[in-house]
């Protein structure tokens, strides 16, 4: 890690933003708690909270039994007595154990309390592919989440957004499902110390351009913008629009870049089929029809379970999927 002492501007990894983060907001809230399987000692698989058990101690930074249903239900328990947990699931399909507690206790409690009862809880999910691991290490299952009433769910995609959105989520007092893009843990970005947060479920114009529309979130933000990189060398210009939230969604930015594009293609690791990526489809046909020069593409994972590592790279949409999916919003 580097550091620009005046402008407070450090470069680091993904995985060193959100350790800054998360330092950052257990050194301003006591109440503040991280838990989760090998995060105390180990530092977690990633290495995320490593050295955090030994700064703020094993009362803060919990190392928990493999249960994840025990981890989320005692976290809900830890809301009600005014606690803020942070809750590591160690990778993406591991979280189902927990799918009960999230979805039907956590997503639920404060609608049923009629607002009396605070959850604010934060559950980080390392995901998606391009590690070359094996079945239920690679998933993207956000999906699930985002059509769940009474969660957030936000994903980075700079280190920048991982040290700022940690920090909103966990000051949230709403449940947040926090999706950490496992293969943008190590590149390494330019961190604002001294800025201001983004708004949580802001979407940003990360790359603007004029004739078609790309949207992603997470690890596809980088996939995009190489697109783009290419196609620029073609006389192709995309305009790159990050999610950075998955639920709620903000529109405003995507629906003015299609407005003036009038095309877009819309990309995501996760399957197609009833999807994130066709929540954005459908929701930019109603409210920008008029606009649109070509139908909205999608391009995803295939509907299929992950596959083995030697498969992925076929699995995973990459720039040359996206180029060809431009090509034919283009040849409308």
């Amino acid at each position: 890690m580097t550091l620009s002492i005046d402008a407070q501007v450090a470069t680091m990894p993904m995985a060193k933003a959100l350790n800054a983060g998360l330092r950052q907001a257990m050194a301003e809230n006591d109440k503040v708690l991280l838990m989760g399987e090998d995060i105390g000692k180990l530092g977690g698989v990633f290495r995320i909270t490593e050295g955090l058990q030994a700064e703020f101690g094993e009362s803060r930074v919990l190392d928990t039994p493999l249960a994840e249903s025990g981890i989320i239900g005692t976290a809900i328990g830890l809301a009600m007595r005014g606690y803020r947990p942070v809750c590591e699931i160690q990778f993406d399909g591991f979280i189902y154990p927990g799918f009960n507690q999230i979805t039907s206790q956590l997503a639920k409690l404060t609608n049923r309390n009629e607002g009396a009862l605070e959850m604010p809880v934060v559950i980080r999910v390392p995901y998606g592919g391009h590690i070359g691991a094996i079945e239920h290490h690679q998933e993207s299952p956000e999906a699930y989440f985002a059509h769940t009433a009474g969660l957030r769910s936000v994903s980075p995609s700079t280190p920048n957004d991982a040290y700022w959105m940690i920090q909103e989520a966990i000051a949230s007092n709403d449940p947040v499902m926090f999706f950490e893009p496992k293969s943008r843990y190590w590149p390494k970005g330019e961190v604002d110390l001294s800025g201001s947060a983004a708004p949580l479920h802001a979407s940003r114009i990360v790359r603007t351009g004029t004739d078609v529309t790309v949207v992603a979130h997470g690890a596809m933000v980088s996939v995009l913008i190489q697109a783009a990189e290419l196609a620029a060398a073609e006389g192709i210009s995309l305009e790159v629009v990050d999610l950075r939230s998955i639920s709620p969604i903000d529109y405003g930015p995507i629906l003015e870049s299609v407005r003036k594009t009038g095309r877009l293609v819309v990309a995501q690791e996760a399957p197609g089929n009833v999807s994130v990526g066709s929540e954005i489809a459908a929701t930019v046909a109603e409210r920008a029809f008029y606009s649109l020069e070509a139908p909205v593409l999608r391009v995803s994972g295939f509907d299929v379970p992950f596959p083995p590592a030697k498969l992925e790279a076929l699995y995973l949409p990459d720039a040359d999927r996206i180029l060809e999916a431009v090509d034919r919003a283009l040849a409308y």
